[in-house]
Formats: C-alpha cells, structure tokens, sequence
C-alpha cells in the first residue's frame, strides 16, 4: 500500500489547516460582531435562548468519539487499540470546538474565570466547570500512556479512568435537559441514559468518517475484518437511539400535561418534517438499510455514506430537541390562562442568522484544524496487523 507524494501530501496539509484556520477565525470574528452589538442580531431572544450554535455545540461535545479507544483499553478488542490514540485526539478536538462555541455564544466569555472561581454545586452548569477540564487531563495521561512505551502498561488503567468520566460528561450534558422542568421537552431522567447512547452512535460515525478520510488521504484501504465490525456496531447504537426517541415520546405522551407537546412536535409545528424525515427517515431508516442491504453493507463507500447520514440525522435530532422545545410555550401556571405582551401561551418561531450560522461553523472548524494538525505532528493513522486481527476475530466468533 503505496503512500501519497510527500510534497503532493506535504501541501494537502498546508491547504486543509489554512482553510480550517480561516473558518475558525470567521466564527471568532462573528462571535466578536455579536459580542459588540448585542444578541439582537442574531435569531435568539427571550423564548429562544439556544439558537444553532447551541445545536452544533451540544454535538461537538456529546459525540463520543473517546468511546472507540474505551473498546480497545477498556474492552480488550483488539481491533479498536490501534485506533485509539486517533480516537483521544478527536474527543480533545471537537470538545474544544464545542466549549468555544458554548463560551462565545452566551456572551461575556470573560466571565469565565467568575464560574471557575464560584462554584455552584446546585447547577448542572457548575458542575461542568469541573466536568470538562478534569476530562482533558484524563485523555493527556491517556495519550501519554499509550505514545511512550514506558507508560504502556498503565494505559489500560487509563483507559478505564478516561471511559467512567466520558460516561460522567455525557451524563452531565443530558442532565442539563434532564434537570429543566420548566419545559415539557425536557425534564425526564430517560435523557441522561439516551444521550450516553446517542454519544455512541454520533462519535462512531464521526471516527468512520475521519479514519475513512485518513486512509484515502494516505491511499490505504481499509481492512473488510474491521469495516465488517465496525459498521456493525454503528448498526446497534443507530438502533438502540431509536428505541430511545421511540420511548422518550412514549413516555412523555403518557402523562396528560405533555399530549399537546407531543402533538406540535410530531405533527403539527414546521419541527414535524425535520422530525419524521431528517431524524428518522435520513439519519436513522437510511443508515440502517445501507448497513444491513447485502449490496451496500460491505462496501466502504456505502458504510461512509450510513455514517454521513447518522451524523447529518443528529443535528436534525438536536435542533428539534433544543430548538422545538423551545418553540412551544411555557406552561407557567397549570390550568390558569396567562395574559401579557409576553407572547404567553403562543408558539414562537426562531431563525438563525448569519452570525450564528458562521460561529457555529467556527466550532466546525476548530475541531478540523486541531485534527488536521495533530494527525500530521502525531502520526495517529492505525496502523493494523491483519494476522493478529484475525487471530483475535477467530476467537471471538
């Protein structure tokens, strides 16, 4: 397996951390525009205070990614430990991508430090100041155990350490939802467990899509043994969030207080459609029929494609998820009728702006340059031993 020219290879870098470079800074320079003249610029306002950038964040940073190195370390599979040095520099990239878009989105992100310094253990927010810089130092020590060969045999120990926080991080950022009664969207202890799963599915796609690109960049192709396996499981976790979505709607349409609720989002709100056909039809019926079809399911294009839809299903889950539970009216005194000039009891509707749209693809873009330039600094490509995979696939099957 022939490698690419250097210099031809040597200038692709350049141009692809000079265009990650260049969005990353457009969104900088949004968040600056939205800093300096107030959010009254963008789609958000008093009913909508996540607007898309929230959406794209919330998926940079639920997306396990981490979760592929969990089942080399953690699980002894041997066909995902080669992957995991790749899969730790995805979770620190698009972590980073997601907290930027989070701090420049709410405004006066230098209040940070005000977090940092009072903690406030009632709030799922506070806990996050916590949450995220431990998870760093986590998957450092990981990396540093499974780069130098003397901390080899300490890598499974903190492969095991970095997969209990991962679990802990996701279940904190579905518990932000979880813990928020005030809207019928929410409120639910199913949201911790769905978003963990979700974070399978989403950060498996994202690592195919990724480790595909890799691969054709370098002119490799990648082994059947582990597309096979690896398609599999992105089958399985696409298949344990429907079963979530279905259960989630269930359960809320149960109680009396949330028929309405469900009613709009389903089937009677412009959320509808993105529901039906963006999360069901495209990110979870498509992949699943691409992954089972005899035709498709062996062919690593098609198992791209699967992984594309799974990812492009995930914003439309999240955006009728953050953005839909949003749209629907507070029901802030139960049985009573509210009247004001506070659109009380009223459907509100929300569009991004400009400036939203390019922050949020600043976010993208950050997590594309720190992937670009740690792929080509850290040589994270895996690097396969077809014996030993097979070795290992006969006595597991």
């Amino acid at each position: 397996m022939a490698n690419l020219n250097p210099r031809h290879e040597e200038g692709l870098f350049y141009v692809l951390a000079a265009i990650g470079g260049l969005v990353s800074a457009i969104g900088v320079a949004a968040a600056l525009y939205m800093e300096h003249t107030g959010h009254v610029v963008t789609g958000m306002n008093n009913q909508f205070v996540w607007g898309l950038p929230h959406v794209v964040s919330i998926f940079l940073i639920a997306s396990g990614v981490l979760n592929v190195a969990s089942m080399g370390s953690v699980f002894g599979r041997v066909l995902y430990k080669s992957r995991a040095p790749l899969s730790g520099l995805l979770g620190i990239a698009m972590l980073s991508g997601g907290l930027a878009v989070i701090m420049l989105d709410l405004g006066r992100a230098d209040r940070l430090m005000v977090a940092a310094t009072h903690f406030n253990p009632t709030s799922v927010f506070g806990w996050n100041v916590i949450l995220y810089p431990v998870f760093y130092g986590f998957v450092a020590v990981y990396l540093w155990t499974m780069m130098e060969r003397r901390m080899n045999p300490f890598s499974k120990a903190a492969g095991l350490a970095t997969f209990i926080w991962r679990i802990i991080l996701t279940t904190g950022t579905g518990s932000i939802f979880a813990f928020l009664v005030a809207r019928q969207a929410y409120g639910t202890a199913l949201l911790a467990p769905m978003f963990i799963i979700m974070s399978f599915a989403w950060g498996l796609a994202v690592f195919l899509v990724v480790q595909s690109t890799m691969y054709a960049w370098n002119n490799m192709q990648l082994p059947p043994l582990i597309l096979r396996r690896m398609k599999n499981l992105l089958a399985t976790f696409v298949g344990a969030v429907l079963y979530f979505t279905i259960a989630l709607h269930l359960v809320n349409a149960y109680f009396a207080k949330n028929i309405a609720f469900e009613y709009f989002i389903l089937f009677d709100s412009e959320f509808a459609s993105m529901f039906w056909v963006g999360q069901i039809l495209i990110g979870t019926l498509l992949p699943l029929a691409l992954l089972f079809s005899p035709g498709t399911r062996d062919k690593t294009l098609w198992v791209n494609v699967a992984a594309l839809l799974v990812i492009l299903g995930a914003y439309f889950q999240l955006y009728v998820f953050i953005i839909g539970g949003q749209a629907f009216p507070l029901d802030i005194f139960p049985g009573y009728d509210v009247k004001s000039s506070f659109m009380d009891g009223a459907v509100d509707h929300y569009s991004a702006s400009l400036p939203e749209f390019l922050l949020a693809l600043g976010g993208l873009g950050i997590a594309f340059t720190m992937t670009t330039i740690g792929v080509r600094v850290l040589h994270f490509l895996p690097q396969d031993d077809i014996a030993e995979l097979e070795a290992a696939a006969s006595a597991t099957d």
